[in-house]
């Protein structure tokens, strides 16, 4: 049994702890049912749970949702869509989100998948100062798909 002001108070009967708290104007929390004797709390359980629910709120607003955004290219991309292409992906990690780059085949194209393996390992090359790749280029389907991660900075 441990007080409002944190002190020890003992072992003591379940009615007596009740009669305590109550004369005190606060609640017997249980808060660790599982202790042999279990232990209980006299506290404001009313303000209890909304400190609780602040804190909540606050490490909620704190966390930080990463989102895969998608770079689309086709293995015959000339130059300067390239770059759009990396400029995007660029942006989308500095955001902190990570990007899914997809090369699109079609029809003959699929029968040279290493120009779009190419073209994906460039692309990784060109980031490797602000991103780590999280999985390789690997074809599946008519698409090859790479998964690149922001580098975290401390």
């Amino acid at each position: 049994m441990v007080s409002s002001t944190n002190e020890q108070l003992g072992i003591m009967l379940t009615r007596d702890a009740l009669r305590l708290a109550t004369e005190q104007q606060m609640d017997l929390v249980e808060v660790a049912p599982t202790a042999k004797p279990p232990v209980c709390r006299i506290m404001d359980f009313g303000k209890f749970k909304y400190e609780q629910q602040k804190r909540d709120k606050e490490a909620k607003k704190k966390q930080r949702i990463v989102t895969v955004k998608e770079v689309k290219l086709r293995p015959n991309i000339e130059d300067h869509d390239y770059n759009v292409k990396l400029k995007n992906a660029q942006r989308f990690l500095a955001d902190g989100d990570k990007v899914k780059a997809t090369i699109m085949f079609r029809g003959r194209e699929l029968s040279h998948p290493e120009l779009g393996k190419q073209i994906l390992v460039r692309m990784a090359a060109e980031l490797k100062e602000i991103a780590n790749v999280e999985r390789e280029p690997k074809l599946e389907g008519k698409n090859m798909i790479m998964i690149l991660a922001a580098k975290i900075h401390n």
